[in-house]
């Protein structure tokens, strides 16, 4: 007998065994029992009908009676006393998982060649049944064991406080991202690569500035953090100068690194057409500078929300 009769069998046998030795379910309601039911069919039909799970309606199905199972389980979780969820339903929640690894295991075997669509949907549906599946059990292992919400928390009660705060949570974004982060980010960036522009054009300002640009870039945040506070006083605008000031060397030093790795061939073919420096800058010396900025880009992203 293959792994997945063995969890069919065990899941119905589990189930009576609920029925048995435990008054939970009834005590419930209708709904839940009905829900708790609807597996129950779903693996009788897997087992008795192999064809069930070859067919896509039959997939489906089984999916959706194995999602039911889950909820009737998070219903006696949440309904019952406390300490006084029965042993029984801790074993139809274990073959419920072995169900559920069943169905992420035929989902995965199937060809998503034929239909673009359908293989997207599919592709995607495999890693939210898992995601799912590690949800449904920590919720019902810190519900049913009563673990302190300050150590761990269930991720139902996550969900109601992240809801009860978005308002506070859209300010914060407001002001750190919207605000800090996008502006500092904006103009670290921009004034790196004009400044770059300049050294490469002023050699005066390559020995003048660049070794305090590796003066600056070398001093830590919490050193830097307090100065812009008292500068720009508690509002975005000192967190934007921090920002500022984390992303303008890195694009700066990435940005002359790109200008000079033109090929000299390249110049002297520039020359050759009688270009001035400008021309040089826009038509050659900048576009191979590209993947050098964009690394640059790549790196400040995550700077601007470290200094913001």
């Amino acid at each position: 007998m293959k792994i997945s009769g063995i969890f069919y069998w065990l899941f119905i046998i589990c189930f009576a065994t609920q029925f048995l030795f435990s008054r939970d379910w009834m005590s419930l309601g209708d709904k839940t029992v009905l829900f708790a039911l609807m597996p129950l069919i779903g693996a009788a039909a897997a087992l008795f009908r192999k064809g069930v799970t070859v067919l896509m309606p039959g997939k489906i199905v089984i999916t959706l009676m194995v999602a039911s199972g889950c909820i009737a389980t998070l219903n006696s979780v949440h309904s019952a006393d406390s300490g006084t969820t029965s042993w029984g339903i801790w074993l139809y929640v274990v073959t419920l998982l072995g169900l559920m690894w069943e169905v992420m295991g035929f989902w995965s075997r199937v060809e998503t060649q034929l239909n673009k669509k359908t293989g997207i949907v599919i592709n995607l549906l495999v890693p939210l049944l898992f995601g799912g599946m590690l949800l449904y059990l920590w919720e019902m292992m810190t519900i049913g064991f009563e673990v302190p919400q300050v150590l761990l928390p269930a991720p139902s009660l996550i969900g109601v406080a992240f809801v009860n705060s978005l308002e506070m949570l859209w300010a914060d974004f407001q002001q750190t991202f919207l605000k800090a982060v996008l502006a500092g980010f904006f103009m670290g960036c921009v004034s790196g690569i004009v400044v770059a522009v300049l050294v490469d054009k002023v050699p005066f300002l390559q020995r003048g500035l660049l070794p305090l640009g590796n003066l600056a870039s070398a001093l830590p945040i919490v050193g830097v953090a307090p100065i812009m506070v008292m500068w720009f006083g508690f509002d975005w605008q000192s967190k934007a100068a921090v920002v500022v000031m984390m992303t303008f060397f890195p694009m700066l030093v990435n940005t002359l690194t790109g200008l000079k790795s033109t090929d000299r061939m390249e110049l002297d073919l520039m020359h050759s057409y009688a270009a001035d420096y400008w021309q040089m800058l826009i038509k050659v010396r900048l576009p191979n500078a590209l993947p050098f900025i964009f690394n640059a880009l790549k790196i400040n992203s995550t700077l601007a929300l470290i200094g913001a």
